[in-house]
């Protein structure tokens, strides 16, 4: 593998970190986020399970679609 190759998958990590990190900064401002109806959670005496799967679902389908749109060829 040449330098070139490594480099710019390095860069392409290093920009996705920092767009992950940024997502993650505003989810916690985004009152929705994580309380979808579908979102299931469960409280019990000594345990809380919490599945969120609409939530799930709707970021896999928007993080589909930008990386079809920037890794297409």
């Amino acid at each position: 593998m040449k330098v070139e190759h490594v480099a710019r998958y390095l860069i392409i990590f290093g920009v996705v970190l920092v767009v992950v990190g940024g997502v993650l900064l505003l989810a916690g401002k985004l009152p929705w986020l994580g309380r979808l109806p579908g979102d299931f959670a469960y409280k019990g005496r000594r345990v809380t399970f919490y599945f969120p799967l609409t939530t799930s679902i709707i970021l896999s389908i928007i993080l589909t679609v930008l990386l079809n749109l920037f890794f297409r060829r």
